[in-house]
This record gives structure tokens, C-alpha cells and sequence, in this order.
């Protein structure tokens, strides 16, 4: 049967949709996870043999106007939205640089002025391309790919406090990056060897899901300082072929800033930043 890369997010994405989200009937004989093809047809006013063809491959063109019913339909946000547009052929894909990645020195001194927050720049990967004194010691002994690090250091389920959220998030946002630039090496790279060293990550990314990061939430448990809850928020840095700039802080006066403040003071000569 023809497939596409488009008939497969379609197709994984209405699995992971319960009638109830669309205000359909759940009870019944329903053998299929999620919608039936025709309900997503009904949703976006599409016939049903021709959704089928969108999902089996056959059709890859649909309009915008029927990209946009499905996106509705699905129930996606707007990075799964900008990615189904983007399988579609309805948004242009990032242009790829096949140049080493490297930071604008600026941005590196910038990481600098931050001494209290820990800061990350990352390739479009999740490489650790730059980092300030605090972020290296906030990740201090993890892979130097954030992506590697979640999914085959055994010491990322220990620091990651909620390791399922954080493991299916990355892969999420994962995918965004890879439907952004499909042929990007270091991000096919970095999916080849996570697809052959975790059976965790191929099980996730096999449910198409894509989310970009903004803000975030996350709990850690570091060695030296253990436990601290911080607030990760994410930048596209423009001009660049796909950096982002990652800062972590602590809510003032709480537990968490103690202990980010400790971490500044135990590894003031930090190694390895830029």
C-alpha cells in the first residue's frame, strides 16, 4: 500500500483523538483507536474516499483550506498545524546549511552576562553548542546531545524527575525540527541512533506527535545540589540555521533558587562553555 510521511501523521494523529474530544458518541462497536476515518471526514468536510487517500498516500496535495479542516478536526495545536502544513507542501521547509554550526560570539558573551541563570544555545538537533558557566553545571556529565542524553544515559531517568513527560516532549519537539529541515544530517544523524539505541524512543516517535517547545516546567535531581524545579523557556535565535537559546530560572526566594545559587558557588571554575 502507498504511504506518506503526510498519511502517516494524518493517520497516528486521529488514533490519539477520542470521540468525546469532538463531541462524538464513545460508546459502541468501535474497533479502531481514537476516530474512524469517516468521523474525520464528517469533522472536516471532506469525503471519506478521499481522506482515505490522503491517509494511504495516494493523494499529497490538499488544499489549505482542507489542511486547515483537518488540523481542526485533529484537534492539533498550532506546531502540529504548522507541521501538517508543512507535509502538505503548503509552508516552505527551513533551508539546510551544511556548515559546522557554530554561535554568533555575541550570543556567547551574552550567556556570560547571565552568571545566575543557566543558559543553553542548541543546534537544531539539540546539540549543546554553547552553554554559560551555569548551564554547563546544571548538565554537568550528560551527553552533549540533549536528545542522546534523555534516551541512553541511564542517569537522565534519575535526574529528569518526570522522565515519561520530558522523554515524550523531546520527541515531539524532535519531530518539529526534523519536518522543519528534512534533510538536515545532524538531525537525521541523531534520529538514526536514537531509532537503533532506544526502543523507547522508536515507540514514541511511531505516535507522530509534534510540539514545539516555549514554556516549560521541569523538575530535576541534580548530584551535587539535588532537587530543583525550574522554568525553561525557549527562542528561535533568527539568522541562524535552527539555534535555540534555552534559559532556566528559579522562582526568587524559593528552595529552587537556593539551590541554583549553591550550584554557582560550587562550581565557580566551571569547565568546558563555548
Amino acid at each position: 500500500m502507498p504511504t506518506s510521511e503526510l498519511g502517516d501523521f494524518l493517520r497516528h494523529r486521529r488514533a490519539a483523538v477520542r470521540p468525546g474530544q469532538v463531541g462524538l458518541p464513545e460508546h459502541g462497536d468501535r474497533r479502531v483507536a481514537g476516530l474512524r476515518r469517516e468521523e474525520v471526514a464528517l469533522l472536516a468536510g471532506v469525503s471519506v474516499d478521499y481522506y482515505v487517500r490522503l491517509e494511504q498516500g495516494r493523494e499529497r496535495t490538499p488544499s489549505a483550506q482542507v489542511a486547515e479542516s483537518l488540523a481542526v478536526a485533529l484537534r492539533l495545536g498550532d506546531d502540529g498545524r504548522a507541521h501538517l502544513f508543512r507535509l502538505a507542501g503548503l509552508a516552505p521547509r527551513d533551508r539546510v546549511s551544511h556548515a559546522a554550526e557554530r554561535v554568533d560570539p555575541a550570543l556567547a558573551e551574552l550567556l556570560d552576562s547571565w552568571p545566575a541563570t543557566p543558559a543553553l544555545v542548541l543546534g537544531r538537533a539539540y546539540d549543546v553548542l554553547a552553554a554559560n558557566p551555569l548551564g554547563e553545571a546544571l548538565f554537568a556529565g550528560l551527553s552533549r546531545n540533549l536528545m542522546l542524553a534523555v534516551f541512553t544515559d541511564p542517569r537522565a531517568r534519575e535526574f529528569y524527575a518526570d522522565w515519561p513527560a520530558v522523554a515524550a516532549n523531546s520527541v515531539a519537539g524532535f519531530r518539529v525540527r526534523l519536518g522543519e529541515a528534512p534533510g538536515h544530517p545532524r538531525v537525521r544523524a541523531v534520529l538514526a541512533e536514537l531509532l537503533e539505541r532506544s526502543p523507547e524512543f522508536a515507540a514514541l516517535w511511531r505516535e507522530h506527535d509534534a510540539r514545539g517547545k516555549t514554556i516549560d516546567v521541569k523538575t530535576l535531581r541534580h548530584p551535587e545540589v539535588g532537587e530543583l524545579t525550574l522554568r525553561v523557556q525557549t527562542f528561535a535565535v533568527r539568522g541562524t540555521d535552527g539555534q535555540e537559546l534555552t534559559v532556566y530560572s528559579a522562582e526568587p526566594g524559593s528552595p529552587s533558587a537556593d539551590a541554583v545559587a549553591l550550584l554557582g558557588m560550587l562550581n565557580g571554575r566551571s569547565g568546558l562553555r563555548h
